[in-house]
C-alpha cells in the first residue's frame, strides 16, 4: 500500500517537508503504527511526533482518532490540534 503523507504548521516545520510518499509494511494497520513506524526510522520524525496528545489525524480528509485504522487509506494528514475563533 502507498500512502501520501501531508504534514502541516510546527509538524511540517519540524519534520522539514510538506509531504512524502511512502510505503508502510502489513503490520501497519493504524495511524498510530504510522507514526510509530516513521518514528522508529527518522529521527526528525521522532522529534516531530514526541508527543502524541499535540497531534490529530486525518485518513484520506475525514478527520480521525490516532488508533483509527488505516485501511485502503492513499491520504494521511498529521497535524497539530486546530483552534477556532
Amino acid at each position: 500500500m502507498t500512502i501520501e503523507l501531508l504534514y502541516f504548521a510546527w509538524v511540517r516545520e519540524r519534520i522539514g517537508t510538506a509531504s512524502e510518499t511512502v510505503c508502510p509494511p502489513a503490520d501497519v494497520t493504524t495511524v498510530a503504527d504510522l507514526i510509530d513506524w516513521l518514528a522508529r526510522d527518522s529521527a526528525v520524525h521522532a522529534a516531530a511526533f514526541v508527543d502524541r496528545a499535540r497531534l490529530r489525524a486525518a485518513v484520506d480528509q475525514t478527520f480521525v482518532p490516532l488508533d483509527a485504522p488505516l485501511g485502503s487509506a492513499r491520504e494521511v494528514a498529521i497535524f497539530p490540534p486546530v483552534t477556532g475563533g
